[in-house]
C-alpha cells in the first residue's frame, strides 16, 4: 500500500491533483479542504489510501493529516461506503465531527453528506460502533480572515452541486461564519445546501 507521497504539484481541480514524482504524474483524489491547501508549482505532502475497485483502476487518495486517512479507511468497513463517499463524508466533517455524530447516533449530520441517507446513517453508526475512538471534548480550528470563496464554490461544484446552488450556499455560510476557513465555509455550505434537499 502506498502511505505517503510527496512531490511536485502539477496541477489541482475541484476533485484531484496530479503530483509529480520521479518523473511520474500521479493522480491523487482528495477533499476540497485539502486540494485549497495545493499549489501548483510548490512541493506537497499527503496521507494517501489506495482503493482498487472492482470496476476501475486502482485509484490513490490524498489527506493532508493521517487522522483524516486513517478515518477513510475506517470508513469504507461500513457495508455499503466506497471509497467516494467515504469521501464525502470527509468533505463534509472533520474526523473529529464523524467521531461526535457516530457517538451521539446523530443521523442527521450524516445525512447531511450527498450519497448519504437515513438507513446509510444508520449503518454507519451502527456498524462503526467505537471504531473511529472518542472525539475529543474540545476540538476547533483555527479561523482565518479571507477564505478563497473560489476554492469554496469549486468545491461544491466538485460534489455535484449546481454552481448557482453552490454561490448561494456560500455566501449564506459566510453571513454565519464570517472569519470561517475554506474547511468551516465548505463544511457550513454542505450543511445549508443539505437542509434544502
Amino acid at each position: 500500500m502506498i502511505a505517503s507521497i510527496r512531490g511536485t504539484v502539477s496541477r489541482v481541480t475541484t476533485t484531484f491533483a496530479v503530483m509529480e514524482v520521479g518523473g511520474w504524474g500521479v493522480k491523487v483524489f482528495a477533499t476540497p479542504d485539502t486540494l485549497a491547501r495545493l499549489r501548483e508549482g510548490a512541493e506537497a505532502f499527503l496521507y494517501t489510501s489506495l482503493v482498487a475497485s472492482r470496476d476501475d483502476l486502482p485509484s490513490l487518495y490524498g489527506f493532508s493529516e493521517a487522522d483524516e486517512r486513517d478515518v477513510y479507511d475506517i470508513m469504507q468497513t461500513v457495508s455499503g461506503i466506497g471509497a467516494k463517499v467515504a469521501l464525502a463524508l470527509l468533505s463534509v466533517h472533520t474526523p473529529n465531527a464523524l467521531r461526535a455524530a457516530v457517538q451521539s447516533k446523530d443521523e442527521a449530520a450524516l445525512t447531511r453528506v450527498p450519497g448519504i441517507g437515513k438507513k446509510s446513517a444508520q449503518r454507519i453508526i451502527l456498524e462503526l460502533g467505537n471504531k473511529l475512538g472518542p472525539a475529543p471534548v474540545a476540538a476547533g480550528e483555527t479561523a482565518t480572515a479571507g477564505a478563497d470563496p473560489d476554492a469554496v464554490v469549486a468545491g461544491l461544484v466538485g460534489l455535484g452541486w449546481k454552481e448557482s446552488d453552490a454561490v448561494a450556499a456560500y455566501e449564506e455560510a459566510r453571513a454565519q461564519v464570517p472569519q470561517g476557513t475554506v474547511a468551516q465555509l465548505l463544511r457550513a455550505s454542505l450543511q445549508i445546501l443539505g437542509a434544502r434537499r
